[in-house]
């Protein structure tokens, strides 16, 4: 977001000189805030309803990682009207209404554009708390990070994609992660008073975790070892089945990560495989890690400790054996 102009509101209570997905905006008079994002991205499996539903959860989960609740939503669609059929079209749109309700959010229709790629997204509009809302600026050395979804998006699609082994397996282990709403992380962020978190997406884990030690000017830890992977990820990874965006963060991100001599190849390669619908990334003080952990999972939410935070070392992300 960097080729964005200098933004001089005073509304405006978040910066985007750190790489946030989302805006927070004042309401003039009030104790919220407004946070805005938009995301749009290109099929995913083969269920175009379910593909609906994962881009919505998608695109809500930006204004989840800062603490917010939905509030409007506007459908962006592209496609070909002469050969995408008018079913997939509404199977899609259905899927996304589907989460857009089960968000409490308001649909307010959309636009449409023709292209001979189909790519569909939202762009939202949520509520937030003017005087707390997460950001990923603020880490702070000895906290405990806590992901939600396990990795592995990126490689599941590949293999579906090209009907490897076991891919209809695949393809119900994706979509079992992709369509479910980050919405009671958001809940946690403000209960907890939790001050630094972002959603893991494009970038990967290390990507986004990237962002967050930069902007906060600390390193993180990962410990290989508790990092989670969906089903069929690791075998499918081993064939080779990775995508190319997984290689290109990784040359984007190398100069800022030291790995471990003993942590396997493979294992931080796939740190970096693109996330569609990923989980929260939450920085959580030590003392609160238990509460939170059984806060998440008492919400049908995962809560794996994956790394923590420390004072800047040499490199901004170290992932240990």
């Amino acid at each position: 977001m960097s080729f964005l102009p200098k933004q001089h509101s005073s509304l405006l209570l978040s910066e985007h000189s750190h790489n946030e997905d989302s805006f927070v905006v004042a309401l003039p008079n009030e104790d919220k805030a407004l946070v805005q994002s938009i995301d749009i991205i290109a099929p995913l499996g083969n269920n175009p309803r379910l593909f609906g539903q994962s881009a919505a959860c998608n695109a809500l989960s930006d204004i989840y990682a800062m603490g917010g609740q939905a509030y409007t939503v506007m459908n962006i669609l592209s496609f070909s009207s002469c050969d995408t059929p008018l079913e997939v079209i509404e199977e899609i749109m259905q899927g996304a209404l589907d989460k857009t309700l089960e968000a409490g959010a308001v649909p307010c229709g959309g636009h449409t554009l023709e292209s001979k790629e189909l790519r569909f997204g939202l762009s939202v509009t949520g509520i937030v708390n003017k005087n707390h809302f997460s950001q990923n600026k603020n880490l702070h050395a000895g906290d405990i990070l806590i992901l939600t979804k396990p990795l592995g998006t990126g490689v599941l699609s590949t293999g579906i994609r090209g009907k490897w082994d076991n891919a209809e397996n695949a393809e119900k282990e994706l979509f079992s992660h992709t369509t479910k709403l980050n919405n009671s992380a958001a809940g946690i962020i403000q209960e907890f008073q939790i001050e630094a978190s972002t959603d893991i997406t494009g970038f990967g884990l290390i990507g986004h975790s990237l962002e967050m030690a930069k902007a906060s000017r600390k390193s993180i830890v990962l410990q290989q070892e508790k990092i989670p992977f969906m089903r069929y990820v690791l075998d499918y990874a081993r064939n080779g089945l990775i995508p190319k965006r997984c290689y290109d963060n990784k040359r984007y991100a190398e100069q800022s990560v030291q790995i471990e001599e003993r942590v396997p190849e493979l294992i931080a390669t796939l740190c970096h495989d693109p996330q569609t619908s990923g989980g929260i990334l939450l920085a959580v003080p030590e003392e609160k890690v238990c509460r939170i952990s059984r806060a998440l999972q008492d919400n049908g939410d995962k809560a794996f400790e994956i790394g923590y935070v420390t004072e800047l070392q040499d490199k901004h992300i170290k992932i240990t054996a």
